[in-house]
């Protein structure tokens, strides 16, 4: 056999080794012959802290009156939680505030300025019997309440969110083996798999409505139970099947 009849025949046999490669490869992610799916979870928990919202609303002629206001206002706040036992890392600032007032009747006409601050206070849930005190610092001082809620401390978010996920992601593993047997096949390597949706709602426990008095909410708030709430995840999944 010649030297160009060698070579011929080596370039056949290597492009049939190529050929038969990329059809094996070609045939597991080839899209008919895979499978998606979605996995979902729901892990039901008892949240850790009950949180206090509180807003300061102060206005005048200028923005630094109404800033100087506000500010006073929010120390005498915080000097009276102080003297309640709440540490200063428990409050925290949501957001802050300065705005032009106008009048209704001519909306270019500045009549005043607006500061609002809005402030969160975080408690264990286990100490919520400090709730009534913590009302009434607040609103001596001069700060107003928008509600409270049961929530989620960050840490035991993100472990139920670990959880809610890997529980998702084993019940799609569980209907892809259930579709993949019911033709015949098997469940191969996994393609893809991405976390579409992660659900955690905070409970709003008590809302203050307009014109309700200081006693009205804290009567709401002398025996007060979490309920459980609940972390949903879900999660999509791409299989090859064989």
């Amino acid at each position: 056999m010649d030297n160009s009849v060698k070579i011929t025949f080596i370039i056949c046999a290597t492009l049939v080794v190529l050929i038969s490669g990329g059809y094996i490869l070609f045939s597991q992610v080839n899209p008919s012959s895979t499978i998606s799916v979605n996995g979902m979870s729901e892990v039901t928990v008892i949240p850790d802290n009950v949180v206090i919202y509180f807003y300061i609303e102060t206005e005048a002629e200028t923005a630094e009156e109404a800033k100087d206001l506000n500010a006073e206002i929010y120390d005498d706040f915080l000097l009276g939680l102080i003297k309640e036992g709440i540490d200063s890392d428990e409050v925290q600032t949501q957001s802050y505030s300065v705005n032009p007032v106008y009048d209704w009747d001519d909306y270019r006409e500045i009549i005043g300025y607006r500061a609002y601050h809005r402030i969160k206070i975080e408690l264990p849930v286990e100490d919520s019997d400090e709730i009534g005190d913590i009302i009434d610092a607040g609103v001596d001082a001069g700060a107003l309440v928008s509600y409270l809620n049961f929530e989620l401390s960050i840490d035991k978010q993100n472990e139920y969110k670990a959880q809610a996920i890997e529980q998702a992601a084993e019940d799609a593993r569980i209907k892809a083996e259930a579709m993949a047997e019911g033709l015949g096949k098997r469940v191969g390597r996994v393609i893809s798999i991405s976390s579409s949706d992660f659900d955690y709602y905070p409970w709003k426990f008590y809302e203050v409505g307009a014109g309700e008095d200081v006693a009205a909410l804290k009567e709401a708030t002398t025996n007060i139970q979490p309920s459980e709430q609940s972390v949903a995840a879900r999660v999509s999944v791409t299989y090859s099947i064989i």
